[in-house]
């Protein structure tokens, strides 16, 4: 299943108003439940082969290249930086990392802002513009959909 095919239907699943629904193929298996926060599995089914590698116990971190922030004017002279993919939203790098960004720091073309996990890669989105954060628009470990709002930005 394609990623664009698989947001459709999370998307078409996430409007239905349903509390759980579970899909299974030949080819994937998806799980949703809806509690306070939207919860969604989503698992490839392949034939078993011999040499088949075990998956890695720890996710990588893939750089994202730029540019995967866009800016778009929202008020006078702020800037948004809006979610370049679906996922779920880090603030830092860890729980034990201090964040990205908070409001009042000073962010460069290229810095890091953020991490958004998305099937189990953790994608570093970096900033392409200078400024300063006015404003956080999403909480720590919450789901974001393309193109929501994550940042306003006072350019400098």
């Amino acid at each position: 299943m394609e990623p664009k095919e698989l947001q459709k239907l999370i998307d078409f699943i996430a409007n239905s108003g349903l509390d759980e629904v579970n899909i299974e193929t030949e080819q994937f298996k998806i799980s949703t439940k809806r509690n306070s926060a939207v919860q969604t599995r989503v698992e490839q089914v392949y034939a078993a082969a011999p040499q088949q590698a075990p998956a890695p116990a720890a996710p990588a971190v893939a750089p994202v290249a730029a540019p995967v922030a866009t800016p778009v004017a929202v008020e006078s002279n702020l800037i948004t930086i809006k979610s370049p993919m679906i996922g779920t939203f880090y603030s830092s790098a860890n729980p034990e990392s201090e964040d990205f960004v908070t409001v009042g720091s000073e962010i460069a073309k290229g810095k890091p802002v953020c991490i958004i996990e998305a099937m189990k890669l953790f994608n570093e989105i970096e900033s392409d513009i200078s400024g300063r954060i006015v404003k956080i628009l999403v909480s720590n470990a919450t789901p974001v959909e393309f193109d929501q709002p994550l940042f306003l930005v006072e350019p400098v």
